[in-house]
């Protein structure tokens, strides 16, 4: 679907954009449905289905959108502290009740669907490259070795939080986020993710 940068289709993508993260936050996945993301939008319900198709679309939609957006990549001069930014900023987004429920949805929906699941692969791709340059400037203050697969180490430092929420249900603490940051840290350091 082309976009224009302005004018009424934008209007209309970024209002069914926010009527689908609210009706996520609200209603999660399962009550995800394109009659109540036209109705909160204020979209016709068939203009909804032709561009979106399915609440698969309007997840794939939302977190294309989502991955296009910068994220806040910390530079703190240490490579262990730049990790534990990162570590906890997820973290935190679960615990946050607003975005917490909408993060949950789309790994929910994941779990649910193809197209979800491609589509939460491409957001955290983008994502694990963005934050993959706090490892970057540890391979240049010598922090790290190079050859250091920058990705890896931001996808074995958020795994623990992932684990915890959606396979074991367990809470996910400031302390458990830190220690899987420390953990990927020591692996890093050691040169074990190549």
């Amino acid at each position: 679907m082309e976009q224009r940068p302005g004018g009424r289709s934008a209007r209309v993508r970024d209002a069914v954009r926010q009527a689908t993260l609210a009706e996520l936050a609200e209603q999660g996945y399962g009550g995800l449905t394109v009659e109540n993301v036209a109705i909160r939008s204020g979209v016709h319900k068939t203009t909804v289905y032709r561009r979106w198709g399915s609440v698969e679309g309007l997840i794939a939609d939302a977190l294309g959108i989502a991955r296009e957006e910068p994220w806040p990549i910390p530079d703190t001069g240490s490579f262990q502290e730049d990790l534990r930014e990162i570590v906890l900023l997820v973290q935190r987004g679960f615990a946050d009740p607003v975005a917490g429920p909408i993060s949950t949805a789309f790994v929910t929906a994941a779990a649910q669907s193809g197209d979800a699941a491609r589509s939460l692969h491409d957001f955290f791709t983008a994502r694990h490259e963005q934050a993959a340059e706090v490892v970057r400037r540890a391979v240049e203050r010598g922090e790290v070795p190079a050859g250091t697969d920058g990705a890896e180490v931001i996808r074995m430092a958020v795994a623990p939080i992932y684990y915890r929420l959606f396979v074991t249900h367990e809470p996910v603490t400031e302390h458990d986020a830190i220690r899987a940051a420390d953990a990927a840290t020591v692996a890093a350091r050691a040169g074990v993710i190549r």
